[in-house]
């Protein structure tokens, strides 16, 4: 049974709709321009569905957070919304200011207009519970101009700021298409997975893995996870091989008593349902070089995992009935260092399974191997991801659900 509202569920014909999105772009560190707009395409059904309805459209998004050098208003963002509708998306360099209250309530059916940055507004960003945000200055001044809030900003999802959940207490709101799309996908890998399900954790972080391990596997929502990247050499680590300084170097920052004392313990608590490389790969004389475990520590840096592991992974990966994976199996933007990401990406879209990839370096990897198009489904978020790989609700979700219950 639904949980909360999705579009098919209000009549939004001449009425003003707040969208919530996020259009958070990589931006050219010099020209400040939009480099990668996959994140506004994302979102384009549902701004496309809503001005079918004849709803007035008002997007609220961000881009990176005060003090950071991405932290730019949103005009940019307006231009390419309009490139990809074919439409004029307005803008306007307000919020909640006279300028975008007037903008707003001149709309008419069918128009779209795009405030500016959120973020630069302090209610946004403080640390208060739903109803702290509820009656913030977002809300207060908002609310009166607008019958709906739709989130489509899964990729935000996992945090609790004001323009995520301190509409849906006030408001009838639903989910927009792509949050509802990611939903479904999540819950299928985490629900009611097709057996045996695998779960390939890698990229460069390594802290919060033991308690993706624990919830994914103690839950069973994975029968196996493979461990490949930073994940992979701090495990096999964990486990007593010695992996070299050059490859402890890469760890330091998480290298901590309290995350080696986890993942011994999901080692142990886990056996073989946890594998592990049995060979890295190195750059030697300029040339990738496969070593096996059993021969570390070596000077180099492991940058990718080795031939050896690529074939007993590639195998587990091919007879799965269910494949995720978060996070490349190396530093796969290095030429020859890639091989491990593709060859287990290839292998998880060859398979007859479901395959699911979320997150922006697995989603960028998939780019560059050009296999994005070949996965059943491709998550587009990050945060949100790993907090449901850590089993955590999703605070803009739960707003969802309590305007449901209220409305």
């Amino acid at each position: 049974m639904k949980d909360f509202h999705t579009l098919e569920d209000f009549n939004f014909k001449d009425k003003t709709v707040l969208l919530r999105v996020d259009i958070n772009c990589p931006l050219d560190k010099t020209t400040l321009t939009i480099i990668n707009d996959s994140r506004i395409r994302s979102v384009i059904p549902t701004v496309r569905e809503l001005m079918g309805k004849r709803a007035k459209v008002v997007i609220l998004a961000h881009q990176s957070r005060k003090g950071k050098w991405d932290f730019i208003p949103m005009e940019q963002h307006s231009k390419r919304l309009s490139r990809h509708l074919n439409h004029p998306v307005g803008y306007v360099n307000d919020v909640i200011g006279d300028t975008a209250k007037e903008s707003i309530r001149s709309l008419r059916s069918g128009e779209v207009l795009l405030l500016d940055n959120v973020r630069g507004l302090d209610c946004e960003t403080a640390k208060l519970n739903m109803e702290g945000h509820a009656a913030s200055e977002l809300v207060t001044e908002l609310l009166p101009l607008i019958d709906y809030y739709v989130c489509d900003a899964f990729g935000a999802a996992h945090r609790s700021q004001c323009s995520l959940v301190g509409f849906p207490p006030k408001v009838p709101s639903a989910s927009g298409r792509l949050m509802t799309k990611e939903i479904s996908a999540l819950k299928a890998i985490f629900d009611g997975p097709k057996r045996p399900s695998v779960f390939v954790l890698g990229g460069a972080k390594f802290g919060d893995v033991p308690k993706m391990i624990d919830h994914v596997l103690g839950s069973n929502v994975a029968d196996t996870v493979i461990l490949t990247g930073l994940a992979g050499n701090a495990f096999l680590y964990a486990r007593g091989v010695d992996i070299g300084d050059a490859s402890l170097e890469f760890l330091k920052e998480e290298m901590t008593d309290d995350n080696i004392s986890a993942a011994k313990e999901m080692l142990t608590k886990y056996g073989q349902r946890i594998l592990l490389p049995t060979d890295v790969a190195v750059e030697r004389d300029g040339k990738r070089t496969n070593v096996l475990t059993g021969d570390l520590p070596v000077k180099e840096a492991a940058l990718d995992i080795g031939d050896d592991s690529i074939d007993k992974f590639k195998k587990v990966l091919s007879s799965s009935g269910t494949s995720f994976m978060s996070g490349p199996a190396g530093l796969y933007e290095k030429d020859g260092f890639g091989i491990g990401t593709k060859e287990l990406m290839s292998a998880m879209a060859e398979n007859k399974g479901r395959s699911v990839i979320g997150g922006g370096h697995t989603i960028g990897a998939a780019d560059a191997f050009e296999l994005t198009d070949r996965f059943s489904y491709v998550s587009t978020a990050g945060g949100a991801l790993e907090t449901f790989l850590l089993g955590k609700e999703l605070p803009a979700v739960e707003a969802l659900r309590c305007s449901f219950k209220k409305f």
